[in-house]
């Protein structure tokens, strides 16, 4: 294996892409290369590292270890041991499940010492019923292959190896279950909030004093019901025909959650943040806390209450562009200073705003990009324009398709003053007519890469603060994550307990994912969570079926070997794989799952 790189020029700089890439030798001794793994742009310490542990794997040997097996027509020398004779032409191999991918999630748990928290809160039921061994279950089923709990019930859990690794005695999990086990969640959530805090600080040394805060939305496709937190409001997820509820959320610069909270659907979100200080406060204790979020959440009075309150609480807030447009006087007599390559900012204190300072900051690279991003659109939407022109239409028609365009655009709509017929008139080359709003994309061209910060942090470096504001990707990333990777949406819950209850759920599977993250962030850069799960979801877990010679069948539960791709992401991550499960031998007509213990 070795090296190989793709080069691509993007705004006037070469960006270099690697893969770890191996030759194979096939029919014809045709040798062909396959890409083992894709790890994105990399700098040249973490080229240097890649390439060590290549040149270790390739070195050392594998140990194999020997099972000496007696077929039948075979005698079998003086031994100890019991000798069990194999009738080898009747071997079968059964139940084939997946097993990697389980086993990293129950890795990832072990890593955060998530049993140490549960084990005393989820006792087992008088009947026998594991609640721990359950909530492992439903929160390893959202991080590899999220779904409904119907279809965990039904088909997810007997095709995973989550039984042989939990040591059950049964290959099926009641549906019942699973919902009385959320039942039993809700009541701890602060307290695991504070929990996985101090494991975070101890894993990686994460720092708590920047937090990122911002809402999203997931929406349930049902009918409205007349109570509970199920809402229609702004939806996040372009969904507005279903109701929602709102997810505040508080993480740090890292992207490690701190807390959550589940409001109704029809929420405001500048109505959140206060609530939303006090909790953190009350859980966290006082502190010298710097809140980093976008515009549109911060009232006048909230934050005016964060700098004159007894204890003041830090803040960095974007503002509107309307702000920019009143202070454009202000700013223009200050000059550009330079903090960075690529980056201006100007600074216009406030006369008795309490220390607060506006920051108005110019990117180079935002520039670009939002150049970049207003052309293809407006391109995109004057062309179906042009296309809507030539089209044989009536006036309703002409509407709804304007309108699919509109939503397409977006804000670029704005450039450009479309003109629709009358009612009484048709539509003809005449009647429907478009220009652009050169005014208006004049305005839009000179505020491209232009932000307008606001903080009461005045003694801070502009530079500083700018990556702080930019760091609220990171909270836009959980989001993707949660709706994307984990599948929070849609929910098919009713009562609101069990929506928070499988909310909850998500939370903790994200809490596996930030976790390899962070892992592969040190350990593997270039990787990304999603991706180390797919690729550990192709280790499969088979038994292996030996009928013997005096009537019993010997069962060898085996996780399939690991290939060289899986070989050098277990080391790069520091990760070694358990033993083989111990063989069981059981009577033929036995049925006994693949989780149960030996005769």
């Amino acid at each position: 294996m070795f090296l190989r790189y793709t080069q691509r020029i993007k705004d006037g700089k070469a960006h270099r892409y690697w893969s770890i890439v191996e030759n194979r030798r096939g029919a014809g001794k045709k040798v062909t290369q396959r890409q083992v793994l894709y790890l994105g742009e990399i700098n040249d310490s973490q080229q240097a590292a890649w390439c060590r542990s290549i040149e270790v794997f390739e070195s050392s040997s594998g140990r194999w270890r020997q099972v000496a097996l007696f077929p039948e027509d075979r005698e079998a020398p003086e031994l100890a041991d019991e000798v069990v004779h194999i009738r080898l032409d009747q071997l079968q191999v059964k139940r084939p499940r997946q097993w990697g991918a389980c086993w990293l999630s129950c890795e990832l748990w072990q890593q955060l010492r998530l049993d140490d928290f549960w084990r005393p809160r989820l006792v087992p039921s008088r009947e026998g019923t594991d609640w721990l061994q359950i909530l492992k279950t439903l929160v390893s089923y959202r991080l590899i292959d999220p779904g409904s709990e119907w279809r965990l019930h039904r088909q997810w859990y007997h095709h995973s190896a989550m039984a042989d690794l939990l040591g059950q005695m049964s290959d099926a999990i009641e549906l019942q279950s699973l919902y009385r086990c959320l039942d039993k969640l809700l009541k701890h959530k602060s307290a695991l909030f504070s929990f996985l805090t101090e494991r975070w600080r101890d894993l990686f040394h994460t720092e708590y004093e920047v937090l990122l805060y911002d809402l999203t939305s997931t929406y349930f496709e049902c009918d409205p019901p007349g109570h509970g937190k199920r809402r229609f409001g702004y939806s996040r997820d372009k969904r507005p025909d279903c109701v929602q509820v709102v997810i505040a959320l508080v993480i740090t610069l890292d992207g490690f959650p701190l807390a959550y909270e589940v409001m109704p659907g029809n929420t405001s979100d500048k109505t959140t943040l206060k609530a939303f200080l006090k909790k953190i406060e009350d859980q966290y204790g006082k502190a010298n806390r710097v809140w980093v979020m976008d515009r549109g959440i911060p009232t006048e009075e909230v934050l005016r209450e964060m700098r004159e309150g007894s204890s003041p609480v830090s803040y960095l807030v974007g503002t509107p562009r309307g702000r920019l447009t009143k202070l454009e006087k202000d700013f223009l007599k200050l000059p550009w200073v330079k903090v960075k390559d690529l980056l201006e900012v100007k600074l216009l204190p406030q006369k008795g705003g309490g220390g607060e300072v506006y920051v108005l900051t110019r990117s180079v690279g935002r520039r670009r990009k939002e150049r970049g991003m207003r052309r293809r659109r407006l391109k995109r939407l004057w062309a179906r324009l042009h296309e809507l022109q030539r089209q044989k239409l009536t006036r309703d028609e002409l509407l709804l398709k304007l309108g699919a365009a509109k939503a397409d655009a977006g804000i670029v709509y704005r450039l450009v003053d479309v003109h629709v017929p009358k009612t009484t008139e048709t539509v003809s080359t005449g009647t429907f007519t478009f220009s652009l709003r050169k005014e208006k994309l004049r305005a839009a061209i000179r505020n491209e890469g232009h932000y307008l910060l606001r903080s009461n942090l005045s003694d801070e470096d502009p530079a500083i603060l700018w990556q702080r504001y930019i760091q609220l990707t990171e909270i836009e990333a959980v989001f993707r994550n949660l709706k994307s990777d984990l599948a929070i949406r849609p929910v098919y819950h009713q009562k609101d307990s069990r929506i928070e209850a499988h909310i909850f759920v998500s939370f903790l599977a994200y809490c596996l994912y930030v976790t390899l993250q962070q892992r592969l962030r040190v350990l593997a850069p270039g990787l990304t969570s999603r991706a180390v799960i797919e690729k550990m979801s192709a280790i499969q877990m088979v038994d292996v079926c030996l009928p013997t010679t005096d009537g019993r069948l010997l069962i060898l539960p085996r996780y399939t070997q690991p290939e060289k791709d899986h070989q050098l992401l277990l080391q790069r991550l520091h990760l070694v794989l358990p033993p083989q499960p111990p063989p069981r031998i059981c009577s033929q007509d036995e049925n006994l799952p693949a989780g149960a213990s030996a005769m």
